[in-house]
């Protein structure tokens, strides 16, 4: 294939990215997809999870149910059970053969089921203290693991193999070939069928320069390229293997900071209106008032963020901080900066809810410096505006009057900010609540609205472990509000297991009616609209009613979620707000922003069904008044769950940070990186953010180097990998312009 005809700079490139089923055919392709499989590369860079050596045992502990595993073990013990032949109108029942398998140590329960000269054939076959190999998936029978019906092949100490099929045939291949690759398998494709194909796609790959320039390979003392596939797919030791799967790792992480680091170089070469702090102005006057303190952390950072917005190159600063860490603050103080500077800051927001939060927050913290053209309003007052999708018509009109002449300093809306009708006359600065939820090509609309390269401000308050922000937000500088302001109130949190004590789920109502009574309100959260009619899985909609009817049937009782019009969700959010509801019933549309300090009380019904991240932010919605706050998790799931585990660890801390990083432990990265919100897979296959921090951080500082060598990304290897990424991830809107 010709580089230049496939986009591909390089021949490996080219070679990398040609479609699986031309080297396997359609059929099997096909089965690939389940693995998420779809070119050559792709297979390459699937690689075992682990190495046997020959007939080595395996390790049993490491397996765990639901995996489809391949196992080197011995037969401990073999058990048969007869059938039954009916009579008296019964069916005839199988008999069974049970094989309980040992690596020394730990043991595996198998199974199989069937006619008497089926037992006898598989017990012939089975002969107790004989290894072999045996292929399925792990379930479990009273709390032991167990396969039920593996494929198996027997290996004396002689080398005889029992069975002479084409399949018993591969698996021995396997077994004696000395180190064999575990590979991520599945039912249609067990590992001896994904080794096998991965050998196919090796042997197609050109022999060609490395895509990676020598200096870099030195510097990163890592193999090339070919020689890593090799080494993982058909390697002589281990030490071998492992230094293949170093490089592919390598190439992930460098791949992704080199894109960055272009995307950084690109943003720094392009001109920025400066946007200078000014004496007397309507910060300074918005400061004087504040009713609080700022804390340390919040003067440090609106600080440098003043020092950016005064350069002539573009801010690109993600801000992030916990729930109610003050970042709202810190974002006003800079939009209003921008406003001293004669410019206009806009403000997206997710949701209309949010976006309605925001407006009002802030119209509260300006005051009469809010109020605009209104008699008596202070000289140096701006306009703040609402848009989004529910404005009515005569408001919206007034909305894009006041952006368009520059009337409106502060403009917040939700993807109706996007629509080609607003027009602003000097966008200054953009700030992104929550930026996760926003698509590339929605983002990259707001930006081509400024006539300059517009500040750059994206606020999350969803913890980020450093390894993953160098990872997904490499291309901004981020800061830290670590500092909770004074005042906030401790939460405590408490797991409520309504399968072993449901009692406690009663004292938990009992509990929400006592908060009532006390002046206060409580949040009621359900992951679902509505439970499908399934006993156990009540939604908002049945849990409300099951509690007007009942336990809650004296207080003022409102329900909220997505599917709700517009204005009935603003008028019931309203309604709490505004202290005209006690108990809110609501799916995680109250997930971030909804500030009612008087909520006090959380319960999150079938909390086992949130994430870790998901919960925190939920929990962040109360404990914001004067009173300390509870949040009560209801779970069925039994202690030693992993589902149990992920509310025990939320219930343990409120540290944000730790819960973080505790949360990727269990998520695949690929949830977390690429552009999950455009549907694209994740450029990240074997790299592990946490595990392999050190290799990111080192990827970070060769990929900085390779742009100053190769400022406009002429190196062939390095266009390649930065348009991979981009394919991947649809590209990201901060590099366009």
């Amino acid at each position: 294939m010709d580089p230049e005809l496939s986009g591909w700079r390089t021949e490996l490139a080219a070679a990398l990215h040609a479609p699986l089923a031309g080297v396997l055919g359609a059929k099997t392709a096909k089965e690939f997809t389940a693995l998420r499989i779809h070119t050559v590369g792709d297979l390459l860079r699937h690689i075992p999870r682990r190495y046997l050596s020959g007939t080595e045992l395996t390790d049993l502990a490491t397996i765990a149910e639901g995996e489809h595993v391949a196992v080197f073990a011995r037969v401990a013990r073999i058990n048969r059970v007869e059938g039954s032949n009916g009579g008296g109108g019964r069916r005839p029942r199988p008999g069974r053969l049970e094989v309980l398998l040992t690596d020394g140590s730990g043991h595996l329960a198998v199974t199989f089921f069937g006619r008497s000269h089926l037992l006898h054939w598989w017990e012939d076959q089975l002969s107790n203290g004989v290894g072999g190999l045996f292929v399925g998936k792990v379930g479990s029978f009273r709390d032991q693991l167990q396969m039920t019906h593996p494929e198996f092949v027997m290996l004396d100490a002689a080398g005889r193999i029992v069975g002479k099929s084409e399949e018993k045939a591969r698996m021995a291949t396997l077994a004696q070939s000395g180190l064999v690759g575990m590979y991520p398998a599945t039912a249609k494709l067990p590992t001896w069928t994904v080794a096998e194909c991965a050998r196919l796609a090796l042997a197609t790959l050109p022999v060609a320069e490395d895509p990676w320039p020598e200096w870099l390979r030195e510097r990163a003392g890592v193999l090339g390229l070919a020689d890593a596939f090799t080494a993982v797919h058909a390697p002589l030791e281990l030490r071998q293997a492992e230094r293949g799967a170093h490089r592919l790792r390598f190439d992930e992480a460098f791949a992704t900071q080199l894109t960055m680091a272009y995307r950084r170089n690109d943003a720094s070469a392009r001109a920025a209106v400066p946007r200078v702090r000014l004496a007397d102005g309507i910060l300074d006057a918005f400061d004087a008032r504040l009713p609080f303190r700022l804390t340390d952390g919040q003067v440090e950072v609106s600080s440098t963020i003043f020092e950016e917005l005064a350069r002539h190159r573009p801010m690109q600063r993600l801000l992030q901080g916990e729930v109610g860490s003050g970042k709202t603050v810190v974002a006003l103080r800079a939009m209003l900066t921008v406003v001293d500077g004669g410019g206009q800051a806009a403000l997206l927001a997710p949701t209309e809810v949010l976006a309605a939060q925001h407006y009002q927050t802030i119209r509260r913290l300006l005051g009469d410096l809010g109020g605009g053209r209104l008699l008596g309003a202070p000289e140096m007052a701006t306009d703040v505006v609402l848009l989004t999708g529910s404005t009515p018509a005569a408001g919206r009109r007034e909305a894009l009057l006041r952006a368009a002449s520059g009337e409106a300093g502060i403009v917040i809306g939700t993807h109706a900010l996007l629509s080609d009708r607003v027009q602003f006359a000097d966008l200054g600065l953009i700030v992104i609540d929550e930026q996760h939820r926003f698509g590339v090509e929605q983002r990259a609309a707001l930006v081509d609205k400024a006539s300059a390269r517009p500040h750059l401000l994206v606020l999350t308050a969803t913890p980020i472990p450093r390894s993953v922000a160098m990872t997904i937000f490499g291309d901004l500088s981020v800061s830290t509000l670590a500092e909770i302001p004074a005042g906030r109130q401790p939460i405590g949190t408490v797991v409520v297991d309504a399968s072993l004590r449901p009692a406690w789920v009663e004292r938990a109502w009992q509990r929400v009616a006592e908060e009532v009574a006390a002046g206060r309100q409580v949040f009621i959260v359900c992951p679902r609209i509505g439970g499908q009619g399934s006993a156990d899985g009540l939604g908002v909609v049945e849990l409300a009613e099951q509690l007007r009817n009942g336990a809650l049937a004296d207080v003022r009782l409102g329900v909220l979620h997505g599917q709700l019009p517009t204005d009935t969700k603003d008028q019931v959010m309203a309604e709490f707000a505004a202290g005209e509801l006690d108990v809110l019933v609501a799916t995680t549309v109250i997930e971030v922003g909804v500030d009612v300090p008087n909520a006090t009380m959380m319960v999150v019904w079938d909390a086992d069904r949130f994430g870790i991240s998901q919960l925190h932010q939920l929990r962040g919605r109360i404990g914001r008044g004067e009173h300390p706050g509870v949040c009560l998790l209801i779970t069925r799931v039994l202690p030693g769950e992993p589902a149990r585990e992920r509310l025990d660890a939320v219930a343990a801390t409120t540290d944000g940070f730790e819960l973080a990083e505790l949360d990727l432990e269990q998520r695949r990265e690929g949830d977390v990186l690429g552009a999950s919100q455009s549907g694209t897979r994740s450029s990240l296959r074997l790299l592990r953010v946490l595990e392999h921090a050190d290799l990111i951080a080192e990827a970070r500082e060769l990929a900085e180097e390779a742009v100053r060598r190769d400022p406009r990304c002429q190196v062939a290897g390095f266009a390649d990998a930065v348009r991979e990424i981009s394919l991947l991830t649809d590209g990201d809107w901060s590099d366009r312009g």
